[in-house]
């Protein structure tokens, strides 16, 4: 039947039983197919991620200058990864790096929510905070 319309036989489901085939143009078929992908792939949301490095004994001014630059990243959509960095000897004021963290989540409460609570790894304490939905 295929070969009578000049059309190609092409089999769409082959996993069913039986297999499910149709007599179509098979360029138009992976035309039709590449467009769906592609509109599929642009619908996917691309998570992005920022960071924002502080130190264990960050100033007042710094931390608001570094909170301001959190809420703009907030509002763009953007995942945000808080993080103290101790060098050398500064490990000892693990404390104040988990309060300073945990001060920047209070204060962007209302712009994200704390998806990781502040953890210790290495020579570094990490915090996520993941935008809130519109």
């Amino acid at each position: 039947m295929a070969s009578e319309l000049e059309l190609d036989l092409v089999e769409i489901s082959p996993n069913a039983n039986p297999p499910v085939c149709k007599i179509l143009e098979y360029k138009k078929f992976l035309y039709e197919q590449k467009k769906r992908d592609k509109a599929l792939k642009s619908k996917a949301t691309k998570v992005t991620i920022k960071e924002i490095r502080f130190g264990p004994q960050t100033d007042e001014h710094d931390y608001d200058f570094k909170k301001k630059h959190a809420e703009k990243f907030l509002k763009d959509g953007a995942k945000l990864k808080a993080f103290v960095f101790f060098k050398g000897r500064s490990i000892v004021f693990k404390e104040q790096g988990q309060i300073l963290l945990l001060r920047l989540a209070q204060d962007l409460e209302e712009l994200g929510k704390v998806e990781q609570l502040p953890k210790l790894e290495g020579k570094r304490m990490t915090m996520f905070i993941s935008p809130k939905k519109k």
